[in-house]
């Protein structure tokens, strides 16, 4: 086997054909961490001169003149090629102490234990416990999930061999029913544009307002966009409603409903149908009067719901923002998202749609409990990676952690 610096091109054909592959390690994230002021590394391990080993690290100076590394989502390797993983890792180590490194971080895309569902340890199923056991060996740290850079517990739908009307069916009634009904509303998914992408942004910072965590620049999405979409590996959606068209509709069904309780007889046995219409009828003209307001306030016939952002590449794709008007959520139209994201994926030949980050102690039904329950509502199941990983290169990582620790 033999370690060297491999080029970006390489690095490049090797990621597109490995099975740990995710955007996190593309050379389109390290292009954007390049200009945040981070340095990017391609290494590898040749063998008959063969890659069968690589990783794109990004490195960047902290005190005294030590470079931190990080490796997303990497390595690209077998991790459990315990050879492998252990001289790769070693010369990886001896390049960062040649480019004054002090320390390495890693999240490898690798599962740590199959779970169900409901986040429950599948008997049999996937089992990485040995690779944990391989790295700590190697002198890895594992961190606290709290301290992670990256999601560590996911939600996902498996696609593979799947119809829309199997994953409809298989859907949680209550998720099933709120797509069929937001449907009815008329309300229209679209992708946006560059020069659109502050529509996104607008809604994200109501979302991070209200949610109170921190909303990434617009920069960020527009340079998103630049790396990813001609490839066609990014979408940018968005969700309407025409109030006048919607307002219409209502009408329409209202003077159906109307029609529907003026022809049951004046009989006893009718007073159960009577009140159904009666409570349908009374729910439509209350929403055709939350719709005219709506339209009086915002002086404008369509407005916008909610907007998400996907990642697309095979054979995942992942749900990776969204954010949504908080006075428009009764329409659910992030439900429609994800279904319409679902059924792209199946007519493109995705195995996976990913909804992505979930809470790791969702059985103890922490404050965001609901971001977990929305996703499961799709049905699917919970995965665990096998988390995050510090390798100590220098004693300045020990000084550091020192520092950190009185400062507190």
């Amino acid at each position: 086997m033999e370690f060297k610096i491999i080029k970006e091109e390489e690095y490049k054909k090797f990621w597109e054909n490995h099975p740990l592959k995710t955007f996190l390690s593309s050379i389109e994230i390290g292009k954007l961490r390049h200009k945040s002021g981070w340095k990017v590394h391609y290494v590898g391990v040749l063998e008959k001169k063969k890659i069968v080993a690589a990783t794109m690290m990004v490195s960047r100076k902290k005190k005294f003149g030590k470079e931190e590394f990080y490796a997303p989502r990497g390595f690209l390797l077998d991790f459990r090629n315990q050879e492998l993983l252990g001289f790769f890792t070693e010369n990886v180590k001896k390049y960062i102490k040649e480019h004054h490194g002090y320390l390495l971080r890693i999240d490898p895309y690798v599962i740590y234990k199959e779970r169900d569902i409901d986040g429950n340890i599948v008997e049999g199923g996937e089992d990485n416990s040995i690779v944990l056991t391989y790295l700590e060996d190697l002198g890895f740290h594992k961190v606290q999930i709290k301290d992670m850079e990256q999601v560590g517990w996911m939600f996902s739908l498996d696609l593979k061999g799947k119809t829309e009307d199997q994953i409809l069916k298989e859907m949680k009634p209550n998720t099933r029913n709120t797509i069929r009904k937001a449907s009815k509303f008329g309300i229209e998914i679209k992708e946006l544009g560059y020069d659109d992408l502050q529509r996104f942004q607008d809604i994200m910072i109501e979302t991070g307002e209200r949610k109170s965590f921190s909303i990434r620049k617009l920069s960020y999405y527009q340079e998103m966009y630049q790396l990813f979409h001609d490839k066609g590996q990014i979408k940018y959606v968005v969700t309407e409603l025409n109030l006048d068209q919607y307002i219409k509709n209502l009408e329409k069904e209202l003077s159906y409903k109307k029609k529907e309780l003026d022809k049951l007889k004046d009989a006893k046995y009718n007073d159960g149908k009577r009140n159904s219409f009666q409570n349908e009828i009374t729910s439509i003209q209350k929403k055709i009067e939350e719709a005219k307001k709506i339209r009086k306030e915002e002086g404008k016939e369509v407005i916008t719901l909610s907007g998400s952002m996907f990642i697309m590449i095979q054979p995942e794709i992942i749900y990776l923002s969204s954010g949504n008007y908080q006075k428009y959520m009764n329409f659910n139209s992030q439900y429609l998202i994800q279904w319409d994201m679902i059924k792209y994926g199946i007519s493109q030949g995705f195995t996976k749609h990913n909804f992505y980050g979930i809470p790791a102690n969702i059985n103890e039904k922490p404050k965001d409990y609901g971001i977990y329950e929305f996703k499961r509502g799709f049905n699917g199941y919970v995965e665990e990676l096998i988390g995050e990983f510090e390798l100590p290169i220098s004693w300045h990582y020990y000084l550091f952690k020192f520092i950190h620790k009185i400062r507190g």
